[in-house]
């Protein structure tokens, strides 16, 4: 696959030749027999044979050795069993997380595996739209090379923001964007015929988290913990937009603060408000999460004060959120979440405070690697797109 084009040509292929439910299979089920494959598809072999054929051709599939110990006396090593395996390096996808503070890019490959990850500090709510990704698609291009490029199966955009299916921002109000035809611009300043897609980053956080922990059954609650709290429903392996788009922002929901003040979950509970309410009462200015963190599992006391009442706010808006969505899990991600781990038990008293009647109390626990963000979810969604049938 030397271009774009070609790579489409092929892509389109695949999809009326039945490829892709060939490489569904193996995406999900690794390394597979022919036999294997062609059970799994519902076809014979001979049909299925032509498919992979194809495949092989193609460059997205490639056989492998594996050695079967021959059970018999002398425990002899039979003949090598040939198998079937995606080739990795075939396509790739390309994952951005424009943050308030910072921009995120994740590159994967065929299987979903990262490839790369780059992360730079930038105010992308002083710079504008077109600066950002500009800004984005530079530090990308530091990831891949000509040969990369060529088989880039699309980029994704993980944005905090209040956005439609067609990738229109309605209002971002954290980086300071209102009616923003992000799709547009975004398509306009790269390659032709590259697939782009743009999602909000809690959404993209829970796509992202699906991939990573392949939770295919129930009703699940992501958050992501940043400048502000995004919310993302995934039911039975498929993510819940609502009717506009905007299913699990508990981040609006409306609690009292520390004055007693309505104020927006997101404007009590976020990085910002949690690092600025501790420069004023301790002074100390320039604290980080990681160090405030720190100072909670030193048990500073103005620290572990500010933790408890971080505890509280959060039970108090899961208790909310379970009596309308009633999660089967809740998931937690960004760089907050560490925060949660040393205040567990606090959150689950508040949630036990809060619940006037009997009501089930969901699982709550952290992404395997929060670290990823939401740009990780960004490039699965086109991952998602590549395999898809539809």
């Amino acid at each position: 696959m030397n271009d774009l084009n070609l790579y489409s040509n092929i892509h389109k292929h695949v999809r009326h030749s039945n490829g892709l439910v060939a490489l569904q299979v193996l995406y999900q089920f690794g390394s597979t027999s022919r036999a294997e494959i062609a059970r799994k598809m519902g076809l014979n072999r001979s049909s299925s044979g032509y498919i992979i054929a194809d495949l092989i051709h193609a460059g997205f599939v490639r056989e492998v050795s594996k050695n079967y110990n021959q059970i018999a006396e002398g425990n002899h090593r039979g003949r090598p069993g040939v198998l079937l395996e995606l080739v990795p390096q075939a396509v790739y996808f390309l994952g951005i997380e424009i943050g308030v503070e910072y921009i995120t890019i994740i590159l994967i490959d065929l299987t979903a595996s990262i490839v790369d990850m780059r992360h730079k500090q930038l105010p992308c709510h002083q710079i504008g739209v077109e600066k950002a990704i500009g800004e984005a698609m530079e530090l990308a291009s530091s990831m891949y090379n000509e040969d990369i490029m060529s088989r880039l199966g699309g980029v994704g955009f993980s944005i905090p923001a209040h956005m439609n299916e067609k990738g229109y921002i309605f209002d971002a109000p954290l980086l300071k964007w209102i009616d923003v035809d992000f799709l547009k611009i975004a398509s306009r300043k790269l390659p032709m015929n590259l697939s782009v897609a743009v999602e909000n980053d809690a959404n993209a956080f829970a796509i992202g988290a699906i991939y990573q922990s392949n939770i295919s059954t129930g009703v699940i609650l992501f958050l992501v913990l940043e400048s502000g709290i995004g919310g993302g429903i995934v039911i039975d392996g498929k993510l819940f937009r609502g009717g506009n788009g905007l299913a699990g922002e508990i981040g609006h929901l409306t609690v009292q603060n520390h004055k007693k003040e309505n104020q927006r979950l997101e404007s009590v509970i976020s990085l910002e408000q949690l690092l600025s309410r501790y420069h004023t009462l301790s002074g100390q200015s320039n604290v980080t999460i990681d160090l405030f963190i720190q100072y909670v599992q030193e048990r500073e006391p103005i620290a572990v004060s500010l933790a408890d009442e971080w505890a509280k706010y959060l039970g108090l808006a899961l208790v909310q959120a379970c009596r309308v969505i009633d999660p089967n899990k809740i998931i937690l991600g960004g760089s907050m979440a560490k925060l949660y781990s040393l205040i567990a038990v606090r959150v689950n008293i508040y949630i036990e405070s809060y619940q006037e009647t009997p009501f089930p109390i969901p699982e709550i626990i952290l992404n395997k690697n929060p670290e990823l963000g939401s740009a990780y979810g960004a490039a699965c969604i086109l991952h998602q797109r590549f395999m898809s049938l539809t």
